[in-house]
């Protein structure tokens, strides 16, 4: 299943293809996903974030391979996994404001599918509830626990405890478990990183073990892919990775434990030589994800020393050591440092294998809302 090749990514016919443009290797991506399965031991046990591929054939890949739970981060991205024919769906995610009502409104639609969303303050489980009664079915909720990173969710002391007794109070509310984020913990040793994990996992486990004298179907879902090798040690926890697929330069650095091979490469061609020791491509801050320093976006696969020096909307200048080596139109393959906003970028992938175009997969879940 693995592609061995060095230049996996390298197209037949280049000049068939208009840049910037991306690229997904089916059989490294294919490979990827048997890994994750393999990691845990039992597709039963993933619940893969579908943000990195947000395509309906992505999903639909994974689904051949066993995998039949997943995690989403918008309501467009469960839209879309409905397109896909899943039937047990997680917005991790707690909806407020308008989108209570579209969430409520999916569940009343689509009852064949099992659905749940995220939870970490009173007010909204209450707010669910109530819309729970007008749909007059219950929601299902898991508690959204912070270990640290401080973005969303409750802290795992007598809050989530508290927090978890009043949604079990709840008429319209079925609490089906916890879900916990530990995508901050990015140490390159692992031990450390296992470590600081396991340190943030274990009190959770106290308030889920306790509640679970009662309410013994009680779920955990815990970590994202830095800390997946870790949980995946944990035989009753659900892990719920979602980068694995694609997989990126930035994961590959520092997770050295985990044998995934970067499967997308964008594609882009030299367009100027401004002067000299200098040229340009046609792979600005629309094409390749910008978040990271501008010397961490993108990595060259075919090409010599590369330094950027400069990126706009359009353009991303390099600082060459010997300018006879290029050429106006060459093309040029890149490892995306950070892949999951990269591919939001692009309205559709290209899948190939052994360098030929087989397809394009539209990224439909890169929209706000699908209405489909």
């Amino acid at each position: 299943m693995e592609n061995a090749k060095t230049d996996w990514y390298k197209l037949a016919k280049e000049e068939t293809l208009d840049s910037p443009a991306l690229i997904v290797d089916l059989s490294r991506a294919k490979s990827n996903i048997e890994k994750a399965i393999k990691c845990v031991g039992d597709a039963a046990r993933l619940r893969p974030h579908v943000k990195t591929n947000k395509s309906v054939e992505g999903c639909r890949l994974m689904m051949q391979a066993g995998i039949d739970k997943f995690k989403c981060a918008t309501i467009a991205e469960a839209e879309m996994l409905l397109l896909a024919g899943a039937k047990d769906i997680l917005l991790a995610y707690q909806p407020v404001g308008p989108k209570q009502r579209r969430w409520a409104t999916m569940l009343k639609e689509h009852p064949e599918v099992k659905w749940a969303c995220l939870v970490d303050h009173k007010q909204v489980a209450e707010e669910l509830n109530g819309w729970g009664d007008r749909i007059s079915q219950p929601i299902n909720v898991y508690i959204d626990i912070n270990a640290g990173t401080n973005r969303t969710g409750i802290t795992p002391d007598e809050k989530a405890l508290s927090l978890s007794k009043h949604c079990i109070s709840l008429p319209y509310l079925k609490l089906k478990g916890f879900h916990m984020y530990d995508g901050h913990l990015r140490d390159e040793d692992w031990e450390a990183r296992k470590k600081k994990c396991d340190t943030a996992f274990q009190p959770l486990h106290d308030i889920w073990a306790q509640l679970r004298k009662q309410e013994p179907n009680l779920e955990m879902i815990a970590g994202g892919s830095t800390t997946f090798s870790i949980h995946a040690l944990r035989v009753d926890v659900i892990c719920a990775p979602g980068t694995f697929i694609y997989w990126d330069a930035g994961y590959q650095q520092i997770l050295k434990e985990l044998d995934f091979e970067p499967a997308a490469a964008v594609v882009c061609r030299v367009i100027s030589m401004p002067s000299e020791g200098f040229l340009c491509v046609d792979l600005g801050h629309k094409s390749i994800a910008p978040e990271n320093p501008i010397y961490n976006r993108v990595y060259f696969q075919n090409a010599g020393k590369l330094t950027p020096v400069s990126q706009s909307e359009e353009h991303l200048v390099l600082k060459i050591e010997d300018r006879t080596t290029y050429q106006i139109g060459q093309v040029l393959y890149g490892i995306p440092h950070h892949i999951c906003p990269t591919v939001s970028m692009y309205d559709r992938v290209h899948v190939m294998e052994n360098g030929e175009i087989l397809e394009e997969w539209k990224t439909i879940a890169r929209d706000k809302i699908i209405n489909f």
